[in-house]
């Protein structure tokens, strides 16, 4: 079975508490990025665009039997490893549970704070993208 949003989310503040000062946590952000699970080229399109981003990321969602599968890229690094551990949360969740879900890790492990005024901008949007693709498998 899969785990629930909130177990992901109290793994990711588990992982986070290893990291002493928010250099680490940034490389570690930035490692995860790495392993995103991409979106392929012909999905960069400009309605998979998040605009309020100073980076350019594209969401691509897809709907399987009962959950949301999420696909990202971006072409900033940082911005890369925040929207692919919002994927890790949300990705592969039921429609229902990804609108419903509150995203408590961010302020557990204190992302918000530490982005720039932009960066925290684009974090809102990111966030209000894969809900608003939830909410769209949900209405008919």
């Amino acid at each position: 079975m899969s785990k629930s949003i909130n177990q992901i989310q109290d793994e990711i503040i588990e992982e986070f508490e290893m990291f002493d000062d928010w250099m680490e946590k940034y490389e570690y952000i930035i490692d995860l990025g790495k392993e995103l699970p991409l979106i392929t080229e012909e999905k960069k399109t400009e309605d998979r665009l998040i605009h309020g981003c100073q980076s350019r990321v594209w969401v691509a969602s897809e709907m399987t039997d009962t959950h949301l599968v999420f696909t990202a890229d971006s072409d900033a690094i940082i911005t890369k490893g925040i929207i692919s551990l919002l994927i890790r949360v949300l990705s592969n969740q039921t429609p229902k549970d990804i609108v419903t879900s509150e995203l408590y890790f961010i302020g557990k492990i204190g992302l918000q704070e530490h982005l720039s005024p932009t960066r925290a901008n684009g974090l809102v949007g990111m966030i209000n993208r894969l809900k608003s693709d939830g909410l769209k498998q949900l209405t008919p």
